[in-house]
Formats: C-alpha cells, structure tokens, sequence
C-alpha cells in the first residue's frame, strides 16, 4: 500500500485511537505513532526520525495529530511532505500555556526560576527549563494544515490560535460550538469525522 495515515495522541492518549480512523480512509493503512519523548527537545528528534523512515517506504503520508502531539509535530515535521494535515486541539504556542497553568497556580516567573520545579495542580510539574525552551524554540509552519478545535478549549484560547494562524500561511480553522479541548463525546467525534470528510472532499 502506498498511502499512509499517521495519527499522533496527545497526552494520556495512545495509538489504539488509531483505529477510529479507518473507516475514514479506506484505502489507506492507518497506523498510530507509539512516540516515547515527553519534552519537545527530545521530541524533535524522534518525530523527525520516524517520518523520514516512513516518507521512504510510502508515497504519500496523511498526518493527524491531538493536542501536544500536534505540538511536537509542528515542531518537528517542517520539512516533510504530507498529503494533509489535519490537527484536533493542537497546542500551538506552548509558553502561553505554561504561563496560564503558572496563572493557574499562582507561581510567578520569579519564583518559577528560582526552584526550577514546581508542582502544577493541573498535571506535569511546571519548568523553567522547559518555559525557556518553549519561548527559544518557536514554531515556523508554512504547510496547508487544518484545524480542529472546541469553543471552550481552555488550554488555547481564540486568541492564541488565531494569533498563530496569522504568523503562519495556509492554514484554515474550524471550530465547534460548545467543544472541548477533548473531542470524545459521540456528538463531538461526530462533528471531527465529518470535517474531515468534508475537507478531503473540498480537496479533490
């Protein structure tokens, strides 16, 4: 087969979310991407690793990518080719992230610098180190991507989405009334699949 469908989870996902994609492209292999890597720095390397080995045994490559899957993929994949590009809840500016979950939190970026490590009520361990790469380390995208998110993203607002559409071409947003970060209920899984649906069929 020489079409390939990549799907990337975001965090706590896995690659047996893969499998709801298969009925979307039929005559494509649908294969999940097990990546390891938890901080971009890493991630970088191993994205760009495996899409290299996958470009040479398959002619075209579709990628979907979840939330911080996304996020190491637009860090990472600049230079691969893919037939699209469809990414669900991507986080696309990571230190604005961080620096909510540090409002969240109430740590200021003082303090954060002085300990290095702060423990984050809301998930991973808040990092200086990994502000700094963040803010270092800005994404540069220029491929025709689609965009997926939820009216209630709480961990990217409008504003930042649309700010990252503004400094980076061709890429189109679409976004769902009353979704969330997590596209899991039926209605919105309903909703993801039939864009999909209807951006390949705008594409052809």
């Amino acid at each position: 087969m020489e079409n390939v469908v990549v799907y990337v989870h975001g965090k706590g996902g896995n690659i047996l979310e893969a499998e709801h994609y298969k009925k979307l492209f039929p005559n494509y292999l649908v294969i999940g991407f097990d990546y390891k890597s938890i901080y971009p720095w890493d991630a970088t390397k191993e994205f760009k690793t495996f899409f290299i080995d996958l470009k040479s045994k398959y002619k075209n490559i579709v990628l979907i990518a979840n939330s911080i899957g996304a996020y190491f993929s637009l860090l990472s994949l600049l230079n691969i080719e893919f037939e699209d590009i469809y990414l669900i809840s991507p986080i696309v500016n990571m230190e604005s992230l961080i620096l909510e979950m540090m409002k969240w939190n109430n740590v200021t970026e003082e303090e954060l610098k002085n300990k290095g490590v702060i423990d984050n009520s809301y998930g991973d361990p808040l990092s200086y180190q990994y502000l700094l790469w963040t803010r270092n380390n800005r994404i540069n995208w220029n491929k025709n991507t689609h965009i997926l998110r939820g009216e209630k993203d709480i961990l990217q607002s409008k504003g930042v989405v649309d700010d990252f559409v503004l400094n980076n071409q061709n890429i189109d947003i679409t976004t769902m009334e009353g979704g969330e970060h997590w596209f899991h209920t039926e209605e919105q899984m309903e909703f993801l699949d039939n864009w999909i649906l209807r951006k390949r069929k705008e594409g052809k």
